[in-house]
């Protein structure tokens, strides 16, 4: 526990702190690689390029020192960063390497108003929240090696087939080397792949795309133009490739309820929305499946949905394309709106309402779960971002 000295200082500061956040992590982040290039392969690049990883950092620092005398509050924040870390497997050792680098970027942007007291304050504050992370990741790690079928660490896995689900999305699926089982997850969760493409190591989360209980790990993943990874898995992985996998993380997970389901998404955000649907079909629940594409050559899983939907009657779907083509036959057209929502819902609002997607479309379907007055505590999405550029 931090003292009472340490305390005050960390909250007189935080002003100074907040107001130059993400001068701060822009400057961490750089000053990090050049001192310690082996950490590149766990931060996404293109996230770097956007400003979205400095502006986490950023919010989460600010965040965390708010709330230093009453770290409570940050309980749902600090497990969703547990979860982010154990999915890319980060270790003690690496948490002093951040801690040097964010204390030197905090002195260089702060200059002489970083005194030896100021700086030896916010670096015990961050010495707790190590110590917290650590505690909390090496929790998670125990718990998915000790699931049967479950392990620590990266795993090498085969890649037994691709299936083709749009003109843009490919599913591959993935079989342990060692024969061995696979360990139950949660329906929303995913996988890193780790891979090793011309030299470059790169390790990136992907959406397991069913049910939990098969015999292979199944990932849909998107083209995405000048995507490294993407272009990688979809022009040279093939079957009987090799790849290294950790354990299932994520707390986008589908929660138990009787309340009717509804799954909102755009474009590749349909694949944990899969997993949930393959899951809860059997349940009776009633389930409202509402997706945004551009058109049905980049619709995945249409077939799949509508067999579903033709088998089941607690099921319901609405297809929405933004840019039809002559052949496509959609429920509607242009975007997904609050009006759109509320026909499908027939005025209910006491739902579970999920919603993935790109940037732009969790934006609105953010606002549509405000206008329509679904309670907060039943709106859940995933968000590789600061939570704050989804709120209008």
């Amino acid at each position: 526990m931090l003292d009472a000295p340490t305390i005050d200082i960390i909250k007189a500061t935080v002003p100074a702190v907040q107001q130059h956040a993400e001068q701060i992590t822009q400057c961490f982040y750089p000053l990090m690689f050049e001192r310690y290039p082996e950490v590149i392969p766990y931060f996404n690049q293109s996230h770097q390029g956007s400003g979205s990883q400095p502006r986490a950092l950023a919010n989460a620092v600010v965040a965390y020192a708010a709330n230093i005398d009453n770290l409570g509050v940050l309980d749902e924040a600090v497990g969703r960063i547990v979860q982010k870390h154990c999915a890319l497997g980060i270790q003690p050792e690496q948490y002093p390497i951040v801690g040097e680098c964010l204390l030197a970027a905090i002195a260089e942007v702060l200059g002489e108003a970083a005194t030896p007291e100021i700086l030896a304050a916010w670096g015990a504050a961050y010495g707790q929240l190590a110590d917290l992370l650590i505690g909390a990741e090496e929790s998670v790690y125990t718990a998915n090696e000790e699931k049967p079928g479950g392990w620590r660490g990266a795993r090498a896995f085969e890649l037994v087939r691709r299936e083709q689900e749009s003109e843009v999305i490919t599913s591959f699926y993935f079989k342990p080397c060692d024969g061995g089982s696979l360990p139950d997850y949660a329906p929303g969760q995913f996988i890193t792949v780790l891979l090793d493409i011309d030299g470059q190591s790169v390790r990136r989360n992907y959406s397991l795309s069913d049910a939990p209980g098969g015999d292979a790990f199944r990932i849909s993943v998107k083209r995405e133009p000048e995507g490294l990874v993407s272009g990688f898995l979809h022009e040279r992985l093939q079957a009987g490739d090799r790849v290294n996998l950790l354990p299932p993380c994520g707390d986008f997970v589908l929660r138990d309820s009787e309340r009717p389901l509804v799954l909102l998404t755009g474009g590749v955000g349909i694949t944990p929305a899969i997993s949930m649907l393959n899951s809860a079909i059997g349940s009776g629940r009633r389930i409202h499946f509402i997706h945004a594409a551009l058109n049905s050559g980049a619709h995945a899983f249409r077939g799949h949905v509508d067999a579903l939907a033709a088998a089941n009657d607690n099921l319901n779907t609405c297809y929405v394309y933004n840019e039809p083509r002559p052949e496509c036959r959609p429920h509607a057209q242009g975007l997904v709106s609050a009006e759109l929502v509320a026909d499908q819902l027939g005025g209910e609002h006491d739902v579970d309402y999920y919603f993935l997607g790109p940037k732009p479309f969790m934006v609105q379907a953010r606002r549509i779960a405000e206008q329509l007055g679904v309670p907060a505590g039943q709106v859940h999405f995933e968000f590789f971002g600061p939570a704050e550029d989804l709120v209008a």
